[in-house]
């Protein structure tokens, strides 16, 4: 499975949510989110945790840069987060632990969620999800076109993982 992503920090939510609920052609979701994180050798694994009996197991390769980016995952849904998350924590070791609340919304082919990270604030991600056989160049002009309507800004975006710009923070603190 593909998309092509982007990550921004959020200045002004109520603007911003207003613009994206012109957009969006599906009603909001709210979703509760824990994602640990594992060591691994390349890409990202994490264990998205969001009820006792409802989690997703996620690898997923991207390039860290904060334009439009294509990212490459698998996704396996388990009834038993918790676990799974004891065995990985055993087998690979916690990376580290990203909470955050989740307003999810689709514009057509793209996923666009408003996310209060704890300890990090608010961001606003597109997902522009590409079938098969689809450029990635298609994605990326989706992209800069939702950027361009939601007015999301070029010194706003953000490279890597939410985990990542977690442990910048800490490690900066």
């Amino acid at each position: 499975m593909r998309n092509v992503e982007i990550k921004a920090r959020v200045d002004d939510l109520a603007t911003l949510r207003a613009r994206v609920e012109r957009l969006a052609d599906r009603p909001v979701e709210r979703i509760r989110q824990e994602d640990v994180f594992f060591f691994t050798a390349r890409g990202r694994l994490k264990l998205r945790i969001l009820a006792p009996d409802s989690g997703q197991l996620v690898y997923y390769e991207r390039e860290d840069s904060a334009g439009p980016r294509p990212s490459y995952y698998l996704v396996y849904p388990t009834a038993q987060p918790l676990l799974l998350r004891a065995l990985l924590s055993a087998a690979l070791g916690v990376r580290g632990v990203v909470r955050k609340e989740r307003h999810l919304f689709w514009a057509g082919d793209t996923r666009i969620h408003l996310d209060h990270v704890e300890g990090l604030g608010d961001f606003v991600e597109l997902e522009v999800v590409l079938e098969e056989g689809q450029p990635v160049a298609e994605g990326k002009a989706r992209a800069d076109e939702l950027m361009a309507a939601l007015g999301i800004r070029a010194d706003q975006l953000e490279e890597g993982a939410y985990i990542d710009l977690l442990e910048r923070s800490q490690g900066a603190g």
